[in-house]
């Protein structure tokens, strides 16, 4: 009898460990106390999502393998951005306006919706987290421009990362605004010798160490063995981020973003860069989908809408 007992026993905590979790959203505090989301699915990938800019700052694989990098001097302190993950670069790209460079929807604490927009659909099998920002008083005093931004960060069940942004002008003047956008990914890579970025070749790009001078790729991939910093105009829809040593391919599927930056600062220019390590570099590329070339026109009461997602499989 006992040993049946012990049997029966076994093989409950046996089936116990062998089935999937949950998939959920957990409200939690992050570094230095800020709030922070994590969304986990059933066979383990996970994202991490901070209020503070609704900022991404972890994405993991059902492994529990970072894809994601974040700087070892990331500073999770407001006002600052923190650098690393996925900075939402909104109303304004670097420095192609008024505002402080990347804009200020990454300084800024987001709420979370409870409701989902009508506009939007749940995801099938996916976990989500529904954000919004409106702009503050401070915020009209330096872009006189209302608006409503919803973001929507998901977690698929094969553990894709889908953002969808919707942005809505709701000026109450009849006045149109612009802006320029992007989502200012930076992938973990075993080292940016052994990566290729592809997607790229041949397309046209402005180049920000030669004061947005425009040139033409010559290249069919890209490999990176110095600084670059380049926004590619009038991209494909899927770009890939291959890393020979890792066997690991991310793609970026994107809609709504026409463009795409590619950014890693080398040895000389993460020097003046304080919230990076000085062989941070090594460890990371930027990427991101953005609409920078042409800015975005809205009218009064109207939407636009833009996504990416990220996909990571093992490559050969």
């Amino acid at each position: 009898m006992i040993s049946y007992l012990l049997y029966v026993t076994i093989s409950i905590v046996l089936w116990m460990q062998l089935q999937p979790t949950l998939a959920s959203v957990e409200i939690t505090k992050g570094i230095n106390g800020l709030d922070k989301l994590v969304l986990r699915q059933i066979h383990g990938s996970t994202v991490e999502v901070y209020l503070y800019g609704a900022h991404v700052t972890s994405w993991k694989n059902d492994h529990g393998k970072e894809l994601l990098f974040l700087s070892s001097k990331a500073i999770f302190s407001p006002p600052t951005a923190i650098r690393g993950g996925i900075p939402i670069i909104f109303p304004q790209f670097s420095n192609l306006g008024p505002l402080r460079s990347h804009g200020f929807a990454r300084n800024r604490v987001w709420t979370m919706e409870n409701n989902s927009h009508p506009l939007q659909s749940k995801p099938i099998n996916g976990v989500f987290v529904d954000l919004l920002l409106k702009p503050t008083e401070d915020d009209l005093n330096i872009w006189p421009n209302r608006f409503e931004y919803r973001l929507r960060i998901t977690l698929g069940l094969k553990g894709d990362l889908i953002m969808t942004s919707r942005i809505k002008n709701t000026n109450t003047d009849k006045k149109q605004f612009n802006f320029t956008f992007a989502y200012h990914n930076y992938f973990r890579v075993s080292n940016i010798s052994e990566v290729r970025v592809e997607g790229l070749g041949k397309l046209d790009y402005l180049d920000n160490t030669q004061n947005r001078t425009r040139f033409t790729e010559t290249r069919d991939v890209i490999t990176i063995n110095s600084e670059i910093d380049r926004i590619y105009l009038s991209t494909p829809k899927k770009l890939a981020i291959l890393d020979h040593k890792k066997k690991q391919t991310v793609s970026i599927q994107k809609h709504g973003l026409p463009d795409a930056v590619v950014w890693n600062p080398w040895e000389e220019r993460s020097k003046t860069i304080v919230d990076l390590g000085p062989d941070d570099y090594k460890s990371m590329v930027a990427v991101e989908a953005s609409a920078i070339g042409k800015p975005v026109i809205l009218n009064p009461g109207q939407e636009w809408k833009a996504s990416q997602k990220l996909s990571a499989v093992t490559s050969h």
